[in-house]
């Protein structure tokens, strides 16, 4: 038998500071949070920032 070789996590597509978080995939729930993990940058939030974050991208420099 050969000894087992430890998991690698995925190499990431993108930094984090860079990630527009395209696809989200479900992590965690309890009572009054979901949390989610960009399949991009690996980056764990909780879901409600992730609707702040697209509300803020749609924002125009000048509404600010």
């Amino acid at each position: 038998m050969t000894p087992s070789q430890p998991l690698q996590p995925p190499q990431k597509k993108v930094s984090r500071d860079l990630c527009k978080h395209p696809r989200v995939q479900i992590v965690s729930r309890d009572e009054d949070s979901e949390y989610v993990e960009c399949q991009e940058c690996g980056d764990v939030f909780e879901s409600s920032e992730f609707r702040d974050m697209a509300i803020e991208e749609m924002k125009r420099p000048d509404e600010e």
